[in-house]
């Protein structure tokens, strides 16, 4: 029988902690190896480097090495690359690099090695993933059961942590590439040698620098370590080469470790002592841990520090001497062939474990189910986004060829969702009411411990659950929350991604400062935010300060209409015509300048063409005591020609609304700044042409869809009473400009369904 190749993806950059484990893997008999060909220039890759020569080790067509060698494996390789992952691999052994975790947790069927060496004191790994990546992440890593592995560098980590890390502990030893050679150090040259990267870049670096600046300013030093960016003093050395960097070990005169951490080394420290240059170093870091106590180069106070590197600056021969010989014990743990057996043990308990998961795991995944989840009794457009986003799933997951089950679910509430609501959602779309309930602090400590999520995140007094009295959507695998309108925070269960319209109160409103804070917060919780416009992606990361790889923009979606039988306009007639205004009570709708607007066109302009006013609210608009739509009753009581000319028709069904729309001369959009508004493309589908308040989301709109719409200033009245009127003159020639439906269709959500389901599948 012909032995298997086990292959190795080791998707990490650090120059010399990889020298160190292939040469584990080439003595446990693992000979094939892939690494990255690029690495994000970031403080976790200050040490990185590329090496293309371990391609020459696989046994893998180049055209698929190729495709490999592409992808970006610190963030979101491609479909296809995975496919080749898992076909010829066994292992991939990746960093805490978070988005790196989470596609590897999420595409490869292998075995997987979180590769840590660790973190100050008082952090944890458990903590920072959920932190990082949602509270719920420890729980899906937790379903790769004897696939996923904590592969500690030093073997006291897992004490570090709670759960899932400390249980699926496994001990690679770090180690360090080659015999020491302690004759080749010199010290020539009599400045201290002291290690310290990124000290522009990271708050951490700079405070060490400035603390050894002035410990040993009396002192001469030179400072290694690249330096993303450009520090301003003659001691910094930045990027050198390997071999200067390791002439300047044998060539200085002695190097000085700060760090005290007892969870965390660096390498440094190691390579000279490798090379024979004297170490000294502060007593209760992980370097005690290594040996480290009682030797003469370890120090308890920075003055012993101070005294013993003056005696060694000054050719105090003895003390240098007892530190070199005795030093060398700390190379001890670090030998390659001393790291052979738990290494061995280990990467065969890692291969044994796999072989019983591939044999005994059913690995055909369960249906997936997402949940849309429309939060607050919305109705009118914002229903019909929720109903859209739903449907897009559905269809783009068929598209793909997935089994995926969308569950629609909104609140109970048979007054505002009466059956009729939903005839059109496809039948494939299953739809369940819910109520949200209230939970205080105990009971969700409890709830996530049953769902085997760590209770640290338990922080707030309340949460809130959708309950619908059987199992509280938690069969389903995403919540998608349509909106960030959540007044108390979600209990963090499930991943969620929010739908996000608009922030409008960046504008208009003027929301309670806690409940704007908890919007936020809400986004910021969230696995990804989706917007539909360019406008709302840049308030998304500039207003609420999202990152922007948090931020997701996808195509608006539109409802499309049946274009029924038109009359065709070719004269305007004041009794038989009219217009349509679509409407709600909101605040950013700009009621009092379309009244003004209303009133000019009918009364100073001579208008023909009489004004329906429908929407939700719209019955009860004039006798509202919303302060903003107090002056608009004095508008029409005093306007004999308006009230003459307009009828409110209020909220109508679906069908009654189409009747409206496919007979209207023109639809008006006079609301200021929002993400825009569905019922423009609506009016399109009927041959319908829209004049429309001018702004970003609007013209992303007419931009994505064609509509030619014909643009007002949504701030001056005058000006939109005079392109109403240009509307009433030209109709013939604007009604032209409407595109076909054949143009139309080219948006409809057939055509955009694949984008949508692919950003949802990337939350997974």
């Amino acid at each position: 029988m012909t032995k298997k190749v086990h292959r190795v993806l080791w998707l990490l950059n650090h120059t010399t902690l990889r020298k160190f484990e292939v040469e584990q893997f080439k003595l446990i008999g693992i000979n094939e190896f892939f690494c990255p060909k690029s690495f994000p220039y970031d403080e976790g890759n200050l040490s990185a480097s590329v090496d293309a020569s371990l391609d020459s080790t696989l046994s893998i067509p180049l055209d698929e090495l190729s495709i490999l060698n592409q992808q970006n494996w610190y963030d979101s390789p491609s479909d296809d690359a995975w496919r080749i992952a898992n076909q010829y691999f066994d292992i991939a052994i990746i960093g805490f690099f978070p988005q790196q975790i989470a596609a590897t947790a999420k595409n490869f069927d292998g075995a997987i090695v979180l590769r840590v060496f660790g973190l100050a004191k008082g952090f944890s790994y458990t903590q920072i993933l959920m932190d990082e990546l949602g509270p719920y992440f420890i729980e899906k890593l937790s379903r790769l059961g004897e696939r996923f592995w904590f592969g500690a560098g030093y073997e006291h980590l897992k004490d570090e942590e709670d759960g899932l890390l400390k249980q699926r502990n496994c001990f690679l030893p770090v180690g360090l590439k080659g015999e020491p050679e302690p004759s080749l150090w010199s010290g020539a040259d009599k400045r201290i040698f002291f290690v310290c990267p990124g000290i522009e870049t990271s708050p951490y670096s700079k405070s060490i620098y400035e603390k050894f600046t002035k410990d040993f300013s009396s002192f001469d030093f030179q400072i290694g370590g690249v330096q993303p960016v450009h520090v301003k003093a003659p001691n910094i050395l930045g990027f050198v080469d390997e071999g200067t960097h390791e002439r300047n070990m044998r060539e200085m005169r002695v190097m000085y470790y700060d760090s005290s951490e007892p969870h965390y080394i660096h390498y440094h420290p190691f390579e000279a002592i490798r090379v024979g240059m004297p170490l000294v170093f502060m007593a209760g870091g992980l370097l005690d841990r290594c040996g480290g106590v009682g030797l003469p180069g370890r120090c308890k106070t920075i003055k012993e520090a101070q005294k013993k590197i003056k005696r060694i600056l000054n050719d105090d021969l003895k003390l240098i001497e007892q530190i070199r010989t005795s030093q060398m014990t700390l190379l001890a743990p670090m030998d390659v062939k001393k790291c052979e057996t738990p290494w061995r043990k280990s990467i065969n308990r890692i291969l044994g474990e796999l072989k019983i998961a591939k044999t005994t795991q059913n690995y055909k995944p369960n249906k997936v189910r997402i949940a849309v989840i429309v939060p607050l009794a919305f109705r009118g457009g914002s229903l019909r986004g929720a109903k859209l986003m739903a449907q897009a799933i559905d269809a783009g997951s068929q598209q793909a060829g997935e089994d995926v089950e969308v569950i629609f679910a909104h609140l109970s509430d048979e007054e505002c969702y009466p059956e009729e609501e939903f005839f059109d959602l496809p039948v494939s779309i299953q739809r369940r009411s819910y109520q949200w309930r209230t939970i205080e602090k105990e009971e969700a400590i409890r709830a996530m411990a049953y769902a085997g999520i760590n209770q640290p995140n338990v922080i707030e007094k309340q949460y809130i659950v959708p309950d619908d009295g059987v199992k509280q959507f938690m069969d389903c695998d995403l919540w998608v929350i349509i909106s960030d309108r959540l007044d108390v925070p979600l209990l963090p269960i499930k991943p969620y991604v929010c739908m996000v319209y608009d922030y409008l109160q960046r504008y208009t409103l003027a929301l309670p400062h806690y409940t704007n804070v908890q919007y936020i917060a809400t986004a910021h919780k969230a696995e990804r935010v989706f917007v539909t416009t360019q406008f709302t992606q840049q308030d998304a990361i500039q207003y609420a300060g999202l990152p922007s790889k948090k931020v997701c923009k996808l195509p608006m979606l539109a409802p499309e209409i049946s274009n029924l039988e038109t009359t065709p306009m070719t004269s305007v007639s004041a009794r038989s015509i009219y217009f349509l205004w679509t409407t709600n009570l909101a605040l950013h709708k700009n009621h009092k300048n379309a009244f003004k607007a209303l009133q000019i066109y009918y009364e100073g302009l001579d208008g023909k063409i009489q004004c329906r006013i429908s929407g939700v609210g719209t019955k009860g608009m004039l006798k509202s005591d919303f302060p903003h739509l107090m002056p608009i009753k004095k508008i029409v009581a005093n306007s004999k020609p308006l009230k003459k000319n307009m009828k409110v028709v209020g909220e109508l069904s679906n069908s009654d609304y189409k009747k409206q729309l496919q007979n209207c001369a023109f639809l008006w959009h006079a609301g200021e700044v929002d993400n825009g508004t569905f019922s423009v493309i609506e009016a399109a589908y009927c041959g319908v042409p829209a004049l429309s308040s001018d702004y970003p989301a609007m013209r992303e709109i007419d931009t994505q869809f064609g509509l030619n719409l014909s643009w007002m200033d949504s701030s001056n009245p005058k000006l939109m009473a005079v392109q109403l009127k240009m509307m009433e003159q030209e109709l013939v020639l604007v009604r032209e400009r409407v595109p076909s439906l054949k143009k139309l269709k080219e948006q409809s959500i057939d055509k955009l369904a694949l984008n949508y389901w692919q950003a949802v599948k990337g939350c997974l």
